[in-house]
Order: structure tokens, then C-alpha cells, then sequence
């Protein structure tokens, strides 16, 4: 059942984004630095500093511009965009930042030729991955084995986290076989096919992607049994799922839903939680002030714009289900809900001209750092939500309120993955965005949170 094809995971081929981008870039300036007259930026063991800025500047816009967003780098058109972004921001920064880097050359071609050997060896590199890496060669061909309700569902999934992880098919596991899913583009097999399916489309992995296990039929059960006693990848569809969606699958979790929530030690590490309250605190000092300092200019435009009163307060759910008042900027028509509470949505009526500007930057969520300074809320964390959909999402909902079991936060996992919540069928997407963060919470979710806001912000998505 051995194959020899290789195939990147996703943590693989992030981490060859990420690896590669700095070999070229690093190859590309000493070889410019030894063809031409280029002495601007020089790798020496003297001058390691240099190289660190450089690695760090890359890395961090790189994450700010997306260049490692699997999605995106897979398409040629977003990838060269992002590229020019984050050459250009990270060149200008380290102009800038001369104490630990070089000062500003006196021939100002150096600049060029420093900018466009970052540009063109990211370029290149960018091109050699789409061509090899994101290939059917590199394919992982999986069979999925489950309920035809089920199977929609998991391929969109599937396909919306990575390309490169292909079904080539199904096999129905219920003993009362139902109509073929032809409709969905995927073959269905039958159950005495799994060998020769294995064997003639090269297949690595088999999912089982069942609700419910008994479902499965015992001659289906005993194929998967064998088929593991030769060593062949079988798992089960939610650890995947979570794995490469970064989400829990709710919807998937019945009676042994302990399995799948065992929270992160996080929640109990006083260092961990001293540290996240040290920072909340710092930085919403710093926002605090910047907000004061906007005010005026938001008072204008709200003045002209919106014609009413400058902030909004509202109830809104926190740590443990206490009920605390949110402070924002208000961006929507007075008596916007005179009728009573309604989802917003894209492109909403009720939603100012000079509102939509506040939304789109996020100023209008400034005076949520007063709510973290009191320590209702904290600055990473799951967003808190109004009473009335609380209790309309957590009856329809399974797990809901396992959102509070920490403080919300002013921007989150969910935030920065998923767009603003319309429906119930977003909710349950943020939902599973939630329950991965407080699942996985760390320092380094927290930082790859912090640095996704910032493109959030910068590409402005969400309302």
C-alpha cells in the first residue's frame, strides 16, 4: 500500500514559504553585492545585525501582506500584488530604522538595486512554487468513507483550507445505501472497491467521516481494520477537519464531545494570563490615548455624518455569562432597531455614510479599550455578543456558550478568518473559529492573531 509521490501538509509548505523566500532573498543580494557595485547591504559576520532586521521585517509584512495565506499564494495574480506590498513596506522600514541598519547610502541607486533584488528574488521563487509545489504531483489524493448527507459539506471544506488535498472519492457507509452523489462531482465506490481504488488512483489517506460510528457497516468496518494493520493512513474526519480548517467541527461532535474539547493548558497559566493582562492593560492605554486624541475629528464627522450622539452603548455577554455595557463609536441611524433586534448585513441601510468609514478602519471600535481597561473584555479573544442572539444561538447551536468561558475579545481567531456575522450559518462558522482559539490559545496564536488584525484592517474586510 506503499506509494513514493511526496506531498507537502500545510504546516510543510508554510514553512517553505517562509524558508525559501529568505534563502533567495539572502542568495540574491550577496550575488548582486559581489556582480555589481552594490555595497549598501552586505552579508558579514560583522554585520549580522543587517541580515536579523531583515529576516524579522520580512517575515512579519510577509504575515501582514499575506504571503503565507496558502489561498492566496496559490494564484499568481495575488501573490505578485502582495509581493510589491510587502517588498515595499519592508524596504521603506528599513530605510528608516538606521540604527540597526544601514545608513541611507549617498548614490541613491543603491536603494533600486537593493528593492528590486528582494522583489525579483521573491518573485522567482513565488513562480518556481506555483509551477512545482502547487501541482497534482504534490496532490494528496484522499478516499472518504461516510453519509451522503455529510459528504457536501466536507468537500467544501476540504477544498476551501488546501487545493493540494484531493477526494477522488466516496464510499457510502450506511448499511441502507442511498441515491449515488454524482451531483457533487465526486465518484462514489463501492465498499468492495476500497483495495483496487487504493491501488489504482494512488491514494494515501482514507477519512471516515461518519456522525455516527454505527453507522458503518461491519464489512466496511473490517476493510479499514486490515487496511490499518498495513500501516495505511486512516483518520477520522473532525481531528482533519480541525487540523487543516484551524476550527472544531461542532456540527460533527455528538455524545463524545469531552474527546474533542480538552481547552489549553493556557486557561490555567498564571503567567500566561499575567502576561496577556499586562499587555491588554499597555495597550489599551496607548489606545485610549490615540482615541482621545481622534475624538475631535470624530466628533466632526459625526456632527455632519451622523447627526446624533457620538458613542453607542449596549449590552453585551461576557466571562462566565455576566452581562457588561460595550462602548463603540456610533455607526448606524438613531432608533436603527426601533422594531426590535435584527442581524446586521453587507451593505446595510442602517449604516451612516461617515459610519461606513468608521467601520471600514475600525475606529469606531476605540472606545472598547476603555471596556478592556476595566477588564470586561480583553484585547484577543472570542467577540462578545448581544443578550437576545445569545439565547437565539444557543439553542440552535450545540457548544455555544462555551464561548465564555473567557473574557471576549476586541479582535479574535474568528475576526480575522471569517467575515462579519449575518446569520445563524455565520455564527456557527465563527463559532468553530471560537472554540479552535480557546482550544489552542498561546502566546504565538495570540502574535498570529495581532499581525492578521493588521491586514484585516489594511485590506478592509468585515464591516
Amino acid at each position: 500500500m506503499s506509494n513514493q509521490n511526496i506531498h507537502f501538509n500545510i504546516s510543510e509548505r508554510k514553512v517553505l514559504l517562509r524558508v525559501f523566500d529568505l534563502v533567495f532573498v539572502l542568495g540574491l543580494l550577496y550575488l548582486v553585492g559581489n556582480l555589481f557595485d552594490f555595497d549598501y547591504f552586505s552579508i558579514t559576520k560583522e554585520n549580522w545585525t543587517w541580515v536579523l532586521v531583515l529576516v524579522l521585517y520580512i517575515s512579519v509584512f510577509g504575515t501582514v501582506f499575506e504571503l503565507y495565506d496558502l489561498q492566496k499564494s496559490s494564484k499568481m495574480e495575488q501573490v505578485v500584488s502582495n509581493i510589491v506590498l510587502t517588498v515595499s513596506v519592508t524596504v521603506l522600514v528599513y530605510l528608516l530604522t538606521p540604527f540597526y541598519t544601514p545608513f541611507l547610502p549617498a548614490n541613491r541607486l543603491q536603494i533600486l538595486y537593493f528593492y528590486f533584488a528582494i522583489l525579483s528574488a521573491l518573485l522567482l521563487w513565488r513562480f518556481m512554487y506555483l509551477t512545482f509545489i502547487v501541482s497534482p504531483r504534490f496532490y494528496k489524493k484522499v478516499l472518504l468513507v461516510g453519509e451522503v448527507s455529510n459528504i457536501e459539506s466536507i468537500i467544501k471544506a476540504f477544498w476551501e483550507a488546501d487545493p493540494n488535498y484531493k477526494i477522488i472519492g466516496f464510499i457510502n457507509c450506511e448499511a441502507e445505501q442511498q441515491e449515488g452523489i454524482r451531483f457533487f462531482g465526486v465518484p462514489e465506490f463501492h465498499p468492495s472497491e476500497i483495495h483496487k481504488v487504493i491501488k489504482e488512483h494512488d491514494v494515501k489517506e482514507i477519512v471516515v467521516a461518519s456522525y455516527n460510528s454505527e453507522n458503518i457497516t461491519s464489512d466496511i468496518y473490517h476493510k479499514l481494520i486490515t487496511l490499518l494493520e498495513t500501516g495505511f493512513s486512516i483518520k477520522e474526519y473532525t481531528q482533519v477537519y480541525e487540523e487543516m480548517t484551524r476550527r472544531v467541527p461542532v456540527q460533527y461532535v455528538g455524545k463524545d464531545f469531552y474527546k474533542y474539547f480538552p481547552f489549553s493548558r493556557s486557561s490555567q497559566n498564571k503567567l500566561y494570563l499575567f502576561f496577556r493582562r499586562l499587555m491588554d492593560v499597555l495597550i489599551s492605554i496607548i489606545g485610549v490615548l490615540v482615541g482621545v486624541v481622534l475624538v475631535p475629528f470624530i466628533f466632526l464627522g459625526n456632527l455632519i455624518g451622523n447627526r446624533g450622539p457620538l458613542f453607542f452603548v449596549q449590552d453585551r455577554i461576557g466571562k462566565n455569562g455576566d452581562v457588561f455595557k460595550m462602548v463603540k463609536f456610533r455607526t448606524m441611524i438613531k432608533n436603527a432597531e426601533h422594531n426590535g433586534a435584527v442581524w446586521a448585513k453587507k451593505n446595510d441601510s442602517r449604516i451612516t455614510f461617515f459610519g461606513k468609514f468608521l467601520r471600514n478602519t475600525r475606529l469606531d471600535e476605540f472606545p472598547q479599550f476603555v471596556n478592556i481597561l476595566k477588564g470586561d473584555m480583553s484585547l484577543i479573544g472570542p467577540r462578545p455578543e448581544r443578550p437576545y442572539f445569545v439565547r437565539e444561538l444557543s439553542q440552535v447551536l450545540p457548544f455555544y456558550e462555551t464561548r465564555h468561558i473567557i473574557k471576549p475579545g476586541l479582535t479574535g481567531w474568528a475576526q480575522v478568518k471569517t467575515r462579519y456575522g449575518a446569520s445563524v450559518d455565520d455564527s456557527l462558522l465563527k463559532l468553530q473559529y471560537d472554540l479552535y482559539y480557546i482550544k489552542h490559545r498561546s502566546f504565538f496564536l495570540d502574535f498570529n492573531i495581532l499581525l492578521k488584525t493588521i491586514s484585516t484592517v489594511i485590506f478592509f474586510r468585515g464591516q
